[in-house]
């Protein structure tokens, strides 16, 4: 067996403690990681608080891990003890269903979700089998590549997935921890890219990581100016929004695109997607093959989130700061 130092929360809601415990012998199929870093991502912050009804307590979160491969079992042929590598907020799927060996892992009807019904990477080690264990390329910085593993492929594959071309006009709604990695993908995809904010202080940070421009998101007038313009537009906002104003900015075939985990249902009036043949999709994060390119993509093009590193005995402190919102514009912790 192997001891596990990690930090866990035992109720929700609650300060993240100190907490110990104990992984079996590792098994065939399954590697033991290193954490060196592990981001903090809003989706923790959920589970912390069990705002999704599935939190099981005593619950160590983290799920934006890179680290050192330590232990590997016999059938492990993908890597060895030393890699470097990363996982994020899938840790396990069967391999044998149609979307599996289809090459969509993450659409598979039993994936194990990190930090759902098992201890995730506020530690100092953590497992995952094989195939959801990501070899880093070289030259990639690894104290800023957690968030890649959990907000970079949920914006990144939007992209492939909606066919969106280099010359295509797009927009983001939302510059926040998703929406910024938006506004950098899209930008070296080669996109002409407008960013919906309803803060005017961001416009300049904006502007530097990438977007050619800044629409006020609560302006009527603003929304107007822009109408028929966007061939895609990707919302990475958890909130209730007017979405027909944002409907109306998209060019006739346009695509609107949600990551964000809106929980209310969204108001789409159906004319607006029948007389210009709109549509409206979502997705989750990302299959094993195309995170292996987006971190090929982040390494040619020199692409990372911008992040603030806080040590992991710090956590609460980092929390805090992420829900006092100053947080600009990812969290990781160093192990």
């Amino acid at each position: 067996m192997m001891k596990v130092n990690a930090y866990a929360v035992e109720e929700a809601g609650g300060k993240l403690k100190e907490f110990q415990y104990n992984l079996p012998e590792i098994d065939n199929e399954h590697v033991d990681i290193k954490v060196h870093y592990c981001g903090v991502c809003h989706s923790d912050l959920s589970m912390i608080n069990n705002d999704w009804g599935m939190s099981q307590y005593p619950l160590v979160p983290g799920h934006e891990i890179v680290g050192e491969v330590v232990a590997i079992g016999s059938e492990v042929k993908n890597l060895k003890i030393g890699d470097k590598v990363g996982m994020g907020w899938y840790s396990e799927s069967c391999m044998q269903c149609n979307q599996c060996i289809g090459g969509n892992q993450h659409l598979c009807g039993t994936v194990e979700s990190t930090i759902v019904g098992r201890h995730g990477g506020f530690a100092d080690k953590v497992r995952g089998h094989w195939s959801w264990v990501t070899l880093l390329p070289k030259g990639l910085d690894i104290a800023k590549a957690g968030p890649l593993f959990c907000g970079g492929i949920t914006v990144f594959n939007p992209i492939v997935l909606s066919g969106v071309q280099p010359t295509d006009k797009v927009g983001v709604i939302g510059v926040g921890g998703l929406g910024h990695m938006a506004i950098k993908f899209l930008k070296a995809w080669g996109c002409e890219v407008t960013a919906f904010s309803s803060n005017p202080n961001k416009k300049a940070d904006i502007l530097k990581m990438g977007a050619h421009h800044v629409v006020d998101s609560t302006n009527p007038e603003a929304l107007a100016s822009i109408a028929s313009s966007l061939n895609f537009i990707l919302n990475t906002t958890n909130v209730t929004l007017d979405w027909n104003s944002f409907l109306t900015t998209l060019a006739p075939q346009g695509k609107l695109h949600t990551v964000g985990a809106v929980l209310e249902p969204m108001a789409i009036p159906a004319f607006s997607l029948i007389m210009g043949e709109k549509s409206v999709g979502g997705s989750s994060l990302g299959s094993v093959a195309l995170t292996r390119k987006m971190l090929e993509f982040c390494v040619r093009h020199n692409i990372y989130p911008t992040v603030e590193e806080f040590d992991m005995k710090d956590i609460n402190k980092a929390i805090k700061h992420f829900e006092d919102g100053k947080a600009r514009f990812r969290l990781v912790l160093k192990a």
